[in-house]
């Protein structure tokens, strides 16, 4: 065991749970409207919890616990046979065990976005448990737990490079978010503007520092791979929130705030996969192009597709995680060949068995809420509280 590796990914797990609760869950209900901002909260915070339970029961086995060529079995269910002395690398394989955890909840948290104000609070926790353990955990082992798409899979020596979740959080996520848009369907009520504005730039700057972590951490290892993630994670960000926000000046007259900080999170996430193995210029020109390829797509998805993914999910994660899955190759960080044929096939695993846990759970829990319920509010019609409070 290494103590300055230990302590480093001690800290970077912190920092990953940090991005889902307060981070996202803020970023999120500041985006939504004021009698929707608690619904957003308690779906997000009820995702971590349940997530880490059932991580800690299979989710973790089937992503780490074997050799298979897509389910890592259940050896470890439970952490069947860990112990605290117990190593992956040079760190503690309970400390493993937690990092990986706070990605495994971010992702389905991510898909939180495309569904906010007309889904069922029961059918968002079913949907959620069922996707990580089916969708996300598997894919994760082919790609980091040494399954078929990780390097002397069926890519060849060099698999597919995705250094800290391009595909495995992002495509996976975005695909997913898309797809559930779609059959749920849009709001009664679209275009509304974020109530809390401030609150979505909170939560995107408690993003940003949480992703350091999330970059950063991916190396494992207190080291230089380390550092410079963390580096062209923050250049690639601050790159894209600049290129977001002229680009909406230049479309629209004016660049807004909201649109600033969402650009911050499409060159997070497009430098995500690249991280550990490009450099600071590499990382400019990602979050440059980033800034303008996912603004161009939520307006694809809004207005060509006409889709409802209420806060563009697929259009940042989705596209953001897919182009810098690419870019990975165009830098020469890893082989055409992998990078794309990983991207297609996690994309098709990713939306045959979204759509099939999307249609087993609807059978027995409805999907969305009546049109009465939408209208008021899910806050005070499902969990009976209220965010604000006016009249106190």
């Amino acid at each position: 065991m290494s103590a300055a590796d230990t302590a480093f990914i001690l800290i970077a797990t912190a920092l990953v749970l940090f991005m889902t609760l307060p981070g996202l869950a803020l970023f999120y209900g500041g985006l939504v409207r004021a009698r929707n901002v608690l619904s957003v909260f308690m779906q997000c915070f009820a995702i971590a919890a349940l997530i880490s339970v059932l991580w800690l029961a299979v989710g973790y086995s089937i992503a780490f616990g074997g050799e298979g060529v897509v389910w890592g079995g259940l050896g470890k269910a439970f952490l069947n046979g860990v112990t605290a002395e117990s190593l992956t690398g040079t760190l503690p394989e309970t400390l493993f065990f937690s990092f990986q955890m706070t990605f495994a909840i971010i992702t389905p948290a991510l898909i939180v976005g495309a569904y906010v104000e007309r889904v069922e609070f029961g059918f968002v926790l079913a949907f959620s448990s069922l996707w990580m353990l089916l969708v996300y955990a598997p894919v994760a082992h082919m790609i980091w737990g040494g399954g078929m798409l990780a390097d002397g899979g069926i890519f060849g020596d060099i698999g597919v490079r995705d250094f800290a979740g391009g595909i495995v959080v992002h495509e996976t996520a975005g695909l997913a978010a898309l797809l559930l848009a779609f059959l749920l369907g849009p709001r009664k009520q679209k275009n509304i503007p974020p109530h809390n504005p401030g609150m979505v730039m909170i939560g995107a700057a408690m993003l940003w520092v949480g992703w350091f972590g999330f970059n950063g951490g991916s190396a494992l290892a207190a080291n230089g791979q380390a550092a410079m993630a963390i580096t062209v994670t923050h250049l690639s960000a601050a790159a894209a929130s600049l290129t977001w926000a002229l680009w909406e000046r230049i479309k629209f007259g004016r660049a807004s705030m909201v649109g600033l900080v969402t650009g911050t999170i499409a060159g997070l996430a497009s430098i995500t996969p690249a991280s550990g193995y490009v450099g600071p210029i590499e990382a400019l020109v990602i979050g440059a192009i980033a800034g303008v390829l996912c603004q161009e797509a939520v307006l694809l998805v809004k207005n060509r597709l006409r889709i409802d993914d209420t806060l563009d999910v697929f259009a940042v994660h989705g596209v953001g995680g897919i182009f810098g899955t690419v870019m990975v190759a165009v830098f020469g960080a890893g082989t055409w060949a992998a990078q794309l044929g990983g991207f297609a096939v996690v994309g098709i695993w990713t939306l045959v068995l979204t759509f099939i846990i999307i249609k087993a759970v609807a059978l027995v829990l409805p999907l969305r809420v009546d049109s009465e319920t939408e209208a008021n509010g899910l806050d005070i019609s499902v969990h009976g509280e209220r965010g604000y409070d006016f009249n106190s």
